[in-house]
């Protein structure tokens, strides 16, 4: 146990060590220089993030429902990249960018949607349950301390990084290179990886719904049938990866970003300070996939197996009930 316990930390050091490297790459060998109608599209994008920022914070401080940008999360990208692909001449890169992010914002928005994120009211609504056990601990138990995060991470980094995914559409609104191999290959990957989320968030849904039945059946989760009485999922995807929708979700932005290598906008496009947007995300994938596992550990006692039996995004092995 303490073997794994110390590989699957030395291995989170290594991963965050890869990306804030590539992070640092694509911030060293870049061309920042924007054309005039880039600049102004990029002015445009930050008067509605911005606009965002205000809301989230305001009104998720109001209401202290706080899953404001989570409600924003899947419509923002939409809006960005069609207003970069319409700013942007309509070419065939931007217009299949954005049409691709569009179906994902469409799966993302109907997923939360039927969690019972969205109502009439917009501010109300169920409430991401991350943010009542983070509201818990007791630095956040302090409301200034409880507000400065609201502000700075849950308002304003998500929104900066929202914006920052979508920054290789900006990044390609000039190139006059017709679309190529590496834009079939951002195109199928970037499809294949929102083919995975979308099951994988499926095989969640029926899942937990079914779970839910079966508790207002039989009282308590020792008593239900497996696996349900695991109570956590590990059906399709996820008996092989503990976190397929991530890896759907990572994986789906970093393919994106390949548009940006097809355009061949510098010769140094591989680090393109435009991927400084996609690793991000992967970051922050870091920090949500801990805080959902140490959350799990602590409510479903064979959880720890499932960590120390299956890989996080490798498909690597199946897990086995009665192993």
């Amino acid at each position: 146990m303490k073997s794994n316990s110390f590989l699957k930390t030395a291995g989170t050091v290594v991963s965050s060590a890869v990306v804030l490297t590539l992070i640092a790459l694509c911030a060293v060998f870049s061309d920042y220089s924007l054309s005039e109608n880039q600049k102004s599209t990029m002015n445009i994008l930050l008067v509605i993030c911005s606009c965002s920022i205000i809301y989230c914070f305001t009104v998720g401080e109001i209401s202290r429902n706080f899953s404001q940008m989570d409600k924003l999360w899947s419509l923002l990208p939409i809006a960005y990249s069609w207003i970069t692909a319409l700013r942007g001449g309509m070419k065939t890169r931007l217009v299949v960018y954005a049409l691709i992010v569009t179906a994902w914002g469409i799966r993302l928005t109907v997923n939360f949607a039927r969690k019972g994120a969205y109502n009439i009211k917009f501010w109300t609504g169920v409430e991401d349950y991350r943010w009542a056990v983070v509201r818990a601990k007791p630095f956040f138990r302090n409301k200034f301390a409880w507000a400065a995060f609201d502000l700075l991470f849950i308002s304003m980094y998500q929104n900066l990084l929202v914006l920052a995914i979508c920054f290789p559409a900006l990044a390609c609104m000039e190139s006059t290179k017709p679309f190529g191999a590496f834009d079939v290959i951002a195109a199928v990957f970037s499809v294949l990886f929102l083919v995975l989320e979308t099951v994988s968030d499926e095989y969640q849904w029926k899942f937990y719904q079914k779970k839910i039945k079966l508790l207002s059946e039989n009282g308590s989760l020792e008593k239900l049938p497996q696996p349900f009485n695991l109570g956590f999922n590990i059906s399709g995807p996820w008996a092989y990866m503990r976190h397929p929708n991530y890896l759907g979700e990572q994986g789906i932005w970093i393919s994106l970003y390949v548009f940006v290598i097809g355009a061949k906008i510098a010769q140094n496009a591989v680090f393109h300070w435009s991927f400084i947007g996609p690793l991000a995300l992967v970051l922050l994938f870091m920090g949500s996939s801990a805080l959902g596992e140490a959350i799990s550990s602590k409510k479903y006692p064979r959880y720890m197996d499932y960590i120390n039996s299956v890989f996080k995004y490798v498909p690597a092995r199946k897990y086995k009930i009665d192993e």
